[in-house]
C-alpha cells in the first residue's frame, strides 16, 4: 500500500500547531505536529511563518514518522496522529542505528 501526502500543510492557530494530511488505502487523517517541536529547527522565536518552513525542510521526516505512526496504529482518540519531539529523536536513533550495523558489514 501507498501512502499519500497531499499538499496541504497548514498552521491551526487554535492548537498552534502543522497540521498535514495522510493518506492510505481508505484511511484519510491529520497528522499534527506542535509548535515545540519546531525548537530544534528554528532559531529565534518559533513563529508559525517558521514552523511552515521547517515543516518543508524536513518534509521526508515528518512523513517517515506518520508513516511509522500508522504501521504502528499509534493513533491519537480522533484517529489522527501526532507527532512530538520524542518521535523525531526515535527516528534519530533508528537511523543512527542502521548507519552502524550497515557500516559494520563486511564485504566481500
Amino acid at each position: 500500500m501507498f501512502f499519500t501526502f497531499p499538499e496541504d500543510a497548514r498552521w491551526n492557530a487554535e492548537i498552534q500547531a502543522i497540521e498535514f494530511g495522510v493518506g492510505i488505502g481508505e484511511y484519510e487523517g491529520v497528522v499534527r505536529v506542535p509548535r515545540d517541536v519546531f525548537r530544534r529547527f528554528v532559531d529565534g522565536a518559533v513563529t508559525p511563518d517558521k514552523c511552515i518552513e521547517a515543516y518543508h525542510l524536513h518534509r521526508t521526516r515528518f512523513e517517515m514518522i506518520a508513516e511509522r505512526k500508522l504501521r504502528h496504529r499509534q493513533l491519537t482518540d480522533d484517529g489522527n496522529i501526532a507527532i512530538t519531539g520524542r518521535d523525531l529523536r526515535g527516528g534519530l536513533n533508528a537511523t543512527a542505528s542502521r548507519r552502524e550495523a550497515n557500516s559494520s558489514a563486511v564485504v566481500l
